[in-house]
């Protein structure tokens, strides 16, 4: 009776775990298509004049941030059918276009090409080293989720702050912090993932990618200021 109660829990993880390995694979595949789009994006982003933009003031970051969750709820509503596949390759498209303007700045520099390059490395080290650590089922990072999260409200609290007073010195902390915010979370989701806590591939798709988009960017902020050569 024993024995066959230990084989039922046995056969039991063991499904667990190809079943999270599975949504693992499916999710790394969906992470690696939604990278296309990114880039399409940013190269259109790059070519645009952003004039309009800033024209718009404070409109154009309260519109930027409405259609950017309108298009998250569109996700989550439908990620339980291929629709939620189309509007993540859309979602990650307009990620990739809203990439102009810092990548447009980034290229004004005489060595914009390898700023953006060691952004990109960087970024992608990062995300293989952590998301190596973090698949390891047996160590569990759920600890860190309430840590991550006051973090994250504080950057964006803090980024706004910022966008109003304009200090050089503050937008680069800032920038620092999230560097080491959304590497946490890199950690954070792949180790929920292969615990079971994420049982969707689109779901999980979308939060590593937002943690990696969110990387490369202050990652990139980062080298500009520090790199960035106009010579």
């Amino acid at each position: 009776m024993q024995n066959n109660f230990d084989n039922v829990s046995r056969f039991q993880t063991q499904s667990t775990s190809v079943a999270t390995h599975k949504v693992l694979s499916q999710t790394y595949a969906l992470l690696g298509v939604s990278l296309f789009p990114t880039v399409i994006g940013a190269v259109m982003g790059m070519a645009m004049n952003w004039g309009w933009a800033a024209g718009l003031g404070i409109m154009f970051p309260i519109l930027m941030i409405a259609s950017l969750f309108g298009m998250f709820y569109l996700i989550r509503a439908n990620r339980n059918s291929s629709l939620g596949v189309v509007f993540l390759m859309i979602l990650t498209f307009l990620m990739g276009l809203l990439l102009g303007p810092i990548l447009q700045m980034a290229f004004s520099f005489s060595n914009g090409g390898q700023i953006v390059s060691l952004a990109a490395g960087g970024t992608g080290t990062i995300f293989l080293v952590l998301a190596s650590i973090g698949a390891n089922a047996k160590r569990d990072f759920s600890f860190m989720g309430k840590f991550l999260m006051i973090g994250l409200i504080m950057i964006i609290l803090a980024a706004l702050a910022n966008w109003i007073f304009q200090v050089p010195a503050a937008s680069l902390a800032i920038s620092a912090i999230a560097v080491m915010i959304f590497s946490g979370f890199i950690l954070y989701d792949v180790n929920r993932i292969v615990r079971g806590g994420e049982t969707n591939y689109i779901m999980a798709t979308l939060a590593l990618y937002l943690n990696i988009y969110n990387l490369f960017v202050n990652l990139l902020h980062l080298l500009m200021a520090f790199m960035g050569n106009r010579d």
